[in-house]
């Protein structure tokens, strides 16, 4: 950064601008955080990440994470610094193989100066050695990582990286990962993707793991522990790895009767949304005390309470829908989030009807008649619900009710379509809740503005007219419950820790 000096008479300036090479003079520091509104200081400004490659070492018996990350980026900018969002303990940084300085700043920033600044559209390696204990850092009055009996476990929305890796933490940056981790042995390392490899030497066991499609940072996830894993494919061929904690205790059976239904879920959905995009399928259950589960790529997080009540394949729908509509096509702010849970809810209504147990149009009536006109949830905007109000429950069934909406508007053929395509024009990339509209607009060949607006935007029940379904405007005040509500509405906690 430089400083801008005023000097009397135009001789003295020219000889200060003499003074500082142009070169030098227009490279600044990278932005602390990438522009998100919701969240100013997540992400980071002048690069983009094509890869990150963790070697970790992890002790459960203490916590203790030890690390080297070597990202690979591309400068955006002119940099002088750039900054990672991290909370670890940083032993040493190097940029293009040279020792670079870094500091913190604010609650979970690392700053990085390299030795010479770096041009835009460059190439660009870091490497960054540090260790820790994961259990002891928080960022805002709050943890991601949560320890286990027998391990941990970094799963979490709309962060979690800061724990276990240093990163541009914002669905924009998303990357390739290759995750390497030594734990004792008897103990599993689980990550995204597919496992390549894994070698023991010593006492200690490396699990070598791929995410070869680009994955959010928030969606990338590490379960350490004493876990039974359950491998196999398909009948559409897509392999599932599934894995389960050694001491579930009563959620056990339950467990495995809902995520072992992973590959049948996955080819039924794939059904509705087109191929699946990443190269496996399947999810964890650790035995932690948290509630939620989470969409984390290809390898989903449940907490064994999703489980406590039976089965609930309604869940895993939900967050088998995800791989689609959020971690495939993620959203490119925060506030587009009716995106990913909208939909992943909708495919809970669709299950649903599949299974005989309340059509999605029922459904839709139920949950239109159960909030009278001054129930606070209509107040939930959908379409931009702010950062309080992001995993709100309106955003999961006024949500919904957007899509039921538009599918009566447009039409089955015209909707489905949509349903299927979307996810396949932006696969591994980002979309906004506008450039939804715009593709169903070009879909389905309507004006769809003023329905997206009623559904997603106003502060308001929508009324008889702008609900555009007879049914929805008809719903009795005490409508009848579909049976399969109470595994849907168990979702509700799906992203609350």
């Amino acid at each position: 950064m430089h400083r801008r000096i005023i000097a009397p008479g135009a001789l003295a300036a020219a000889s200060v601008l003499l003074a500082i090479p142009a070169s030098a003079a227009s490279h600044s520091p990278g932005a602390p955080g990438i522009g998100d509104p919701y969240y100013p200081a997540y992400g980071n400004g002048g690069y983009d990440v094509s890869h990150y490659d963790l070697r970790l070492k992890y002790q459960p018996a203490t916590d203790e994470l030890e690390g080297t990350a070597t990202i690979l980026a591309t400068t955006t900018q002119e940099l002088s610094s750039f900054d990672l969002d991290f909370l670890l303990d940083v032993g040493e940084v190097r940029v293009n193989g040279a020792t670079a300085s870094f500091t913190t700043s604010g609650e979970h920033e690392l700053v990085v100066t390299p030795r010479k600044p770096l041009a835009k559209g460059t190439s660009v390696t870091v490497v960054v050695r540090y260790s820790g204990v994961p259990s002891t850092k928080s960022a805002y009055g709050f943890s991601t990582w949560h320890r286990t009996p027998d391990g941990a476990v970094a799963a979490g929305e709309p962060e979690a990286a800061w724990w276990w890796f240093p990163s541009n933490d914002h669905p924009l940056d998303k990357a390739t990962y290759d995750v390497s981790v030594a734990v004792p042995d008897g103990t599993r390392a689980i990550s995204n993707g597919t496992l390549q490899s894994t070698t023991s030497r010593l006492g200690w066991t490396r699990w070598n793991w791929r995410e070869n499609k680009p994955q959010a940072t928030y969606l990338a996830t590490l379960a350490l522990g004493r876990f039974d894993v359950t491998t196999g494919t398909s009948e559409g061929g897509v392999p599932i790895v599934n894995a389960y904690s050694k001491d579930l205790g009563d959620n056990d059976g339950a467990a495995r009767a809902s995520v072992e239904r992973t590959g049948e879920i996955v080819d039924w959905l794939s059904g509705h949304f087109g191929p699946y995009p990443f190269s496996s399928a399947g999810g964890y259950v650790p035995n932690t005390t948290t509630g939620f589960a989470l969409e984390t790529q290809t390898r989903v997080y449940y907490s064994p309470r999703q489980f406590a009540n039976g089965s609930n394949t309604s869940v895993v729908v939900h967050e088998l829908a995800h791989q689609w509509y959020g971690d495939s096509v993620s959203l490119k702010g925060w506030k587009d989030i009716w995106l990913n849970e909208g939909f992943a809810r909708y495919a809970q209504w669709l299950w649903s009807e599949h299974e005989g147990e309340g059509t999605a149009q029922e459904l839709a009536d139920y949950v239109y008649a159960s909030h009278p006109a001054d129930d606070a949830f209509w107040t939930v905007k959908p379409g931009d619900p702010g950062a309080d109000k992001q995993f709100d429950i309106a955003v999961y069934d006024r949500g919904a009710l957007a899509v039921q909406a538009l599918r009566n508007e447009v039409g089955d053929d015209a909707f489905f379509a949509i349903l299927k395509g979307w996810p396949q024009k932006y696969a591994y990339g980002n979309a906004s809740v506008t450039d939804f509209r715009q593709y169903a607009e070009q879909i389905s060949g309507e004006q769809l503005g003023a329905l997206f607006d009623t559904w997603l935007f106003q502060p308001s029940k929508p009324g008889a007219p702008a609900a555009r379904a007879v049914s929805l405007a008809k719903a009795s005040a005490a409508p009848v419950q579909p049976k399969s509500w109470k595994k849907i509405a168990a979702t509700n906690d799906a992203h609350a820790g």
